[in-house]
């Protein structure tokens, strides 16, 4: 075993393994520690609905493997790593938000579904507090769990790129069968196995998006790609394709190891599951994608 394997660093909301290959992995969405503070209206069983339940745990044998690993610890609805900090709902603050809000409608497309960097609204479209926020207390939030988040994420970016010139970033999560009706700008969609996810192209070289949509391909899955979710503030920040820096983001379907309505995991289906992304991330760990067409 390589010696920064043994690497691990737990702060209290973000877990950080070293790796020693160029391929990191995170998951943003895995939280399942709901701070004191968040003082929400919905029930527990209701907000864990949110979360990209075990998706840590199908990915646990990556850093064996050599790759970095990141993990988030709190839930996505007390705060969403994979938004911008512009991405904001002034109206659910108390007080004057003085740092800048994002205008551009594509950017604000989730936080008029009530799901910007602070989630208004559950993937149902349930409010999630019956009381307007502090200013303060959006700030701690990101300072104790955006900030270390995005901070360990570029890290391991860099340190990847840096000893091999080149970094491949999967930005790992999972998604329902079918999308609700505040999840995405497609309600009622039946989603494929998976989707990969490469900002049109401009996070992430083509020919490495596409060569994982046939990796999962060969074993039978249904795989869409950019659609409908093309990856958004994790891969935007780490994908620069032009400087050997690719991000993709890849959506698991829920249906494959786990049963959705009571978040119960299927060990049959999950096994046979991680054995296929076990097999993805042999094959970007022995892909060079600066030799990519």
């Amino acid at each position: 075993m390589h010696p920064v394997l043994k690497l691990i660093q737990t702060r209290a909301q973000v877990t950080s393994v070293a790796g020693h290959t160029p391929l990191v992995l995170d998951s943003p969405h895995s939280g399942t520690v709901y701070p004191e503070d968040f003082r929400t209206v919905r029930d527990l069983a209701t907000l864990r609905r949110a979360e990209d339940t075990h998706v840590e745990k199908l990915y646990a044998f990556a850093p064996e493997l050599g790759a970095a690993w990141i993990e988030a610890h709190f839930p996505r609805s007390y705060l969403d790593a994979n938004r911008d900090t512009t991405e904001i709902d002034t109206s659910m603050l108390e007080g004057t938000w003085t740092d800048p809000v994002s205008t551009d409608p594509r950017v604000l497309s989730k936080v008029r579904l009530g799901k910007g960097l602070i989630w208004k609204l559950t993937d149902d479209g349930l409010p999630i507090y019956d009381r307007l926020l502090p200013v303060e207390e959006v700030r701690q939030r990101i300072d104790s769990c955006w900030r270390p988040y995005h901070a360990a994420v570029a890290q391991a970016v860099d340190e990847a790129h840096a000893r091999h010139g080149y970094s491949i970033h999967i930005n790992c999560h999972s998604m329902p069968a079918v999308a609700a009706s505040h999840a995405t700008d497609f309600p009622g969609l039946v989603h494929a196995d998976f989707v990969i996810g490469d900002r049109d192209g401009s996070t992430a070289n083509p020919a490495l998006s596409r060569r994982i949509c046939e990796h999962l391909r060969g074993f039978g899955y249904s795989v869409d790609y950019n659609h409908p979710y093309k990856g958004v503030e994790l891969v935007r920040r780490q994908g620069r394709p032009d400087a050997n820096r690719h991000s993709i983001q890849v959506e698991i379907n829920r249906r494959l190891y786990m049963d959705e309505a009571t978040l119960a995991l299927d060990e049959a289906g999950a096994a046979r599951l991680q054995g296929h992304l076990r097999s993805m991330v042999e094959m970007l760990l022995a892909t060079d994608p600066r030799q990519q067409p």
